[in-house]
C-alpha cells in the first residue's frame, strides 16, 4: 500500500503507539513530529515552551510538518496542536490520508494524567484543560481528517492497530 498516513488527535490518543505499529505492518517509515523537533533542538518540548513559548514551538512544528508531509511513504504522528495552523491542516489534508484518533477528554486524562512531559497540562485542573483543548481542536481535527477512528475506553493496542489497518485498507479501496 502506497501513500502517506498522518495521525492527528489530542495528546494521549495513541498516535505514536499506533503509528509505529502501522508503519511496521505497512513497511513505511515512522516519524513522530514532536520527537523529531526534540532531536533537532536537543531539548524536551517543555524546555522549548519554557524558552520560546508556545509560539516558538508552533513555528518549529510548522516547518517540520511541511518537510515531513513531502516525504513518501511515511506514517506521521503529529503533535496534538499541529492542526491549530491552517497551513499545517492544508499540508496534512492534501499530502496524505489523515486519520483523527478520537478519544474523549476523560479517556485521555486516565491515560496521561501522570505524564509530566505535557506542558499544556501542567495546570491545577488538567482534566478541565483537556476538555477545553477538545472543544477547541475537535472541529479542526474533523475538518482536516479523511477518516475518524474512535478509540474505545478499554482496548488492546494490537487490536486497535488491526482495526486502523482495516480502516485504511477500506479507504484505499473506496478512493481508487
Amino acid at each position: 500500500m502506497a501513500g502517506n498516513i498522518f495521525l492527528i488527535g489530542l495528546m494521549g490518543a495513541g498516535k505514536t503507539t499506533h503509528g509505529k505499529q502501522l508503519a511496521a505492518l505497512l513497511q513505511h517509515d515512522f516519524i513522530d513530529s514532536d520527537q523529531l523537533i526534540c532531536q533537532r533542538t536537543g531539548v524536551s518540548i517543555p524546555t522549548i515552551f519554557e524558552l520560546e513559548g508556545e509560539g516558538g514551538f508552533r513555528k518549529r512544528e510548522a516547518a517540520v510538518i511541511d518537510e515531513l508531509t513531502r516525504r513518501h511513504p511515511i506514517i506521521l504522528a503529529t503533535g496534538g496542536g499541529a492542526v491549530l495552523s491552517p497551513d499545517n491542516r492544508r499540508c496534512l489534508h492534501t499530502r496524505g490520508t489523515v486519520i483523527y484518533l478520537h478519544a474523549t477528554p476523560e479517556i485521555l486524562y486516565r491515560r496521561i494524567s501522570c505524564d509530566k512531559n505535557r506542558p499544556l497540562l501542567q495546570v491545577n485542573d488538567p482534566l478541565a484543560k483537556l476538555q477545553q483543548l477538545y472543544q477547541q481542536r475537535d472541529p479542526l481535527y474533523r475538518e482536516t481528517a479523511h477518516l475518524v477512528f474512535n478509540i474505545p475506553a478499554q482496548h488492546s493496542c494490537p487490536q486497535i492497530t488491526k482495526q486502523l489497518l482495516h480502516l485504511i485498507q477500506q479507504h484505499s479501496r473506496d478512493t481508487l
